[in-house]
């Protein structure tokens, strides 16, 4: 059964243009071809460079993070409360407010206090700055060494610079070491992003960063085992080509580095609308469904790579908007403000807005939030002193 569905799944007549097989894809006459094989080295590589990126994070990240002065908000803990907790992690993270009022009424605390705890437990699971620095820092390192290494391999090649020849002799292409290398570890670092996906700072485009990263693995190995190495790597090198940028950015965002901030922002805009929305769709797109067809001619994998390249178009568009959205804010405040993909950097009022959280006093004296009571109705007496002012805690 197993080599039966083998068989069908690596069907020439599927992957291959007309009149080609893999046969002639051998390794012959001192010429190395791609193998298909060859992809499942990337799932030890992509395990190791896990633990690379988590002892980079460690030993270079935090300490670099300290050095720039990078320092994490305090935050005050929700007191335990088993009712809220369980609301928290099985119903809702924010209750509506008739939901508000019956937990306040079921813990015998205010509205306020209820509102006050969701808020400090929402807080409890948002990643702190240094572990968002240490994530950009990271991601920083490989695409900047990623994209020198892909200018490296692919400068004296002549597909760089006119497309159109990555079909010249297509399939019949050697495998050239140096791309082989380049290749299989951008697959490997695809990989362990996948893997880390769900430990990674979470943001509101989560659902595109898992539809990206499946489509980028799939492009790379189909594009791998047909020897597409050629059309294959021109995307990973215009990808590349931004990405750096972007941590970059984010970088000295978290050190409060506005102005240099700002400006990496902008090239990275200007690379990322260039690269992803001109060059992709004139020289990428438009070489592999029109002029690739000239001497192949259509089958299942022109459809099949076609479709997975559109794919990366939506997604180029959709963050285009993002980033335009954050152009405007630039443009109408003066300074860059939070990621609006993120959901870290939404409103944290668990501490700034403490004492409009809590209720007041008949004095005016607003009560600390932390003296107030998890279990029971507000003690007035506990909470007055004789002068009239609260009890420090």
């Amino acid at each position: 059964m197993w080599s039966s569905l083998n068989d069908w799944l690596w069907d020439e007549r599927f992957w291959l243009p007309p009149n080609i097989s893999w046969a002639q894809l051998e390794d012959r006459d001192g010429l190395v071809f791609p193998h298909p094989r060859d992809t499942l080295m990337a799932v030890p590589l992509a395990l190791a460079l896990v633990v690379v990126r988590f002892t980079f994070e460690r030993f270079v990240g935090l300490p670099l993070s300290r050095w720039l002065g990078v320092r994490n908000q305090i935050r005050r803990p929700a007191k335990p409360n088993a009712m809220l907790e369980k609301h928290f992690l099985m119903i809702g993270r924010k209750p509506t407010e008739p939901q508000m009022n019956l937990l306040a009424m079921q813990c015998g605390l205010t509205l306020r206090q209820t509102q006050c705890w969701f808020r400090r437990r929402r807080n409890q699971d948002r990643p702190c700055l240094t572990k968002k620095f240490c994530e950009a820092s990271w991601r920083f390192a490989f695409y900047l060494c990623s994209f020198i290494s892909g200018t490296m391999v692919l400068y004296h090649e002549s597909w760089l610079w006119t497309p159109v020849t990555c079909w010249e002799n297509y399939p019949h292409q050697p495998l050239k070491p140096g791309l082989y290398h380049w290749y299989l570890l951008e697959l490997s670092f695809y990989i362990s992003l996948l893997m880390t996906l769900p430990f990674d700072t979470k943001r509101k485009d989560f659902t595109e960063q898992v539809i990206h990263h499946f489509v980028t693995i799939i492009l790379i190995s189909f594009s791998y085992s047909l020897n597409l190495l050629r059309i294959g790597s021109l995307v990973l090198l215009l990808h590349d080509s931004s990405d750096y940028l972007l941590e970059a950015s984010k970088l000295f965002n978290y050190t409060h580095w506005r102005r240099l901030c700002d400006t990496l922002f902008i090239i990275f805009s200007l690379v990322f609308f260039y690269t992803r929305l001109v060059l992709f769709p004139t020289r990428i797109l438009y070489t592999t469904y029109f002029e690739s067809t000239v001497n192949l001619g259509t089958f299942f994998g022109y459809y099949f790579l076609n479709i997975l390249l559109m794919i990366l178009q939506l997604l180029h568009v959709f963050w285009s908007c993002l980033i335009l959205r954050m152009i405007y804010s630039f443009i109408k405040k003066g300074q860059m403000e939070k990621d609006v993909r993120s959901d870290v950097e939404e409103l944290d009022s668990s501490d700034g807005e403490a004492a409009e959280e809590c209720p007041q006093m008949k004095n005016g004296a607003a009560k600390r939030p932390g003296a107030a009571p998890t279990d029971g109705p507000r003690s007035r007496a506990a909470g007055r002193m004789a002068n009239g002012h609260t009890p420090a805690t």
